[in-house]
């Protein structure tokens, strides 16, 4: 990442870091007609050069996104090299007004980036632009950045903005661009994602972890131990609240943390997890832990998680037979639990009846409950090398990669789109992700990878239907993105943010929507 340092611009000016506004047409040469009048003072931001920079001096130019009103046209423009951007306004009259906005959380805010560079054209003109802005801020936040280019007639009250974007830095393809995202919403106070709850950041962190291992992008892996400092007390205290699902989560996130870190106290602190959840099996139903403390349902997540978990851990402590023999325990229950169903689906869990058996409950089919087991299965394969253990992940596999119920036709979605039985509620966006991640495990150990033409179509179809141009994903993979900037069917947010990351790392990674590669997913 990039350390800068922060300054103070008045008037628009930065020592050192070019000079003020000029004429839209205005590319090279230190010469500019007319006198803009720069209406703001802000704080600037200094990366690789300062906020307050001239545009002349960019070493690109990439006109992202334009809108119009009263026959002005607005534009935002990116120097892609250097992350920094500059709006500009052309077709005008002298008093027509220029900015841009920057915010720090994706653009549902922006306080202290309102009306970046504000300036007006001059006399004599017919179009102005700002100066040039940074996108990030690695010093104060640090902080991602959006931006968006606005402007109004000088005789009118109307303005026009264009929608948040942000250059190509760190975004390159549409896993680092999903990632990049994605950070627009942590909170380094806090150490969690904003907007989401107290698992979905478990998930956001480990969608990121991932994406590190599979793009070799380092630039976030900061959070791994900002997260770690700011939440270790948390709840009942490393790592564990009253649920045992959400105490799961938080394990696997600190295993993908020490896989990548090597750092012993992550490990140390999934070890402590797992055996606190240990202490909530029993042989109620036969066998498998409680969902919560309370000791009021059993059901498929809290279990797949104890199973993905212990068969993780044992995969990582040499010499181990206690988290192998619980794996082995939970694998053996599961399958004979009564949560399969004869679509070889899982359902939610299962129902304690009066003289103390256990049933199916028929609860919906969410798709985590199918992707988490793969993950599980998996991870048991690798400590056993038990082919029957693969057979089994890639039965169900079969199931739900295949199922009508979970990958519903649309115009957009022709094969099928990953859908959630329904789109509602804080936990759900998180769900397909995890199912991607669960699939993507498996692709990696069953015979002739059979399921990466099924992860790049779903990566594709997102990416092409579902994105809007900050490289932020809504909910339904096959779109379209609410039209609604904020507030929206499709509002930006950590969660379903997360399940997009998980989703473009199980993919190969798209440069372009209408790149051969896309197509190619796409019909696949």
């Amino acid at each position: 990442m990039r350390k800068g340092v922060v300054a103070l611009a008045i008037g628009g000016l930065v020592a050192g870091a070019g000079i003020g506004a000029g004429p839209v047409s205005f590319r090279a040469g230190p010469a500019q007609r007319g006198t803009a009048v720069v209406l703001t003072a802000n704080l600037s931001i200094c990366d690789k050069y300062c906020d307050g920079r001239d545009p002349a001096l960019a070493s690109g130019d990439r006109r992202a996104l334009s809108t119009a009103i009263y026959g002005r046209s607005i534009v935002l423009h990116f120097d892609d090299a250097d992350d920094m951007a500059w709006a500009s306004i052309d077709g005008g009259s002298a008093g027509d007004e220029v900015w841009m906005d920057r915010s720090w959380d994706g653009g549902s805010t922006w306080s202290d980036g309102s009306k970046l560079g504000d300036t007006t054209i001059p006399a004599g003109d017919t179009g102005w632009r700002t100066e040039m802005y940074n996108l990030d801020d690695w010093s104060v936040h640090p902080g991602v950045g959006v931006v968006r280019a606005c402007g109004k007639a000088g005789n009118q009250s109307a303005i026009s903005c264009t929608p948040w974007a942000r250059t190509t830095w760190n975004a390159t393809d549409s896993r680092r661009a999903a990632a990049t995202a994605l950070m627009q919403f942590y909170n380094e106070g806090t150490g969690l994602f904003n907007g989401t709850g107290w698992w979905n950041s478990a998930n956001d962190l480990t969608s990121l972890i991932d994406g590190i291992r599979v793009t070799g992008m380092t630039s976030y892996q900061y959070v791994i131990a900002s997260t770690y400092a700011a939440e270790q007390n948390a709840n009942l205290g490393d790592f564990r609240n009253s649920y045992m699902d959400d105490t799961a989560w938080w394990a696997l996130a600190w295993i993908d943390a020490y896989d990548l870190t090597g750092n012993t106290a992550y490990l140390n602190t999934a070890k402590d997890d797992a055996n606190y959840l240990a202490g909530y099996w029993d042989s109620t139903c036969g066998g498998g832990i409680w969902w919560s403390s309370a000791k009021t349902y059993k059901n498929a997540i809290a279990n797949e998680l104890y199973l993905y978990l212990n068969a993780a851990l044992h995969n990582r402590i040499s010499g181990d037979t206690t988290y192998l023999a619980r794996a082995t325990a939970e694998e053996s229950w599961f399958l004979h639990s009564g949560m399969i169903n004869g679509q070889n689906l899982i359902n939610d869990g299962l129902t304690i009846n009066s003289g103390g058996t256990c049933a199916n409950n028929g609860g919906a089919v969410w798709t985590y409950n199918q992707g988490v087991i793969l993950s599980g299965l998996t991870e048991l394969y690798k400590a056993t090398g038990d082919a029957a253990v693969r057979n089994e992940a890639v039965q169900l596999a079969a199931a739900s990669t295949s199922s009508p119920q979970l990958n519903p036709v649309s115009a957009t979605a022709p094969k099928g789109e990953l859908a959630d039985p329904s789109a509602g509620g804080a936990d759900e966006p998180t769900f397909k992700g995890v199912y991607a991640r669960g699939v993507s495990a498996l692709n990696s150990v069953a015979s002739g990878a059979p399921y990466s033409c099924y992860l790049s179509r779903q990566a594709a179809t997102a990416y092409v239907n579902d994105r809007n141009s900050a490289d932020q994903y809504g909910n339904l993979w096959a779109g379209p993105w609410s039209s609604t900037p904020q507030g929206g069917p499709d509002a930006p947010a950590a969660a379903q943010q997360g399940s997009a990351v998980y989703l473009q790392d199980a993919g190969p990674g798209f440069t372009s929507p209408t790149s051969p590669a896309v197509t190619s997913a796409l019909n696949c």
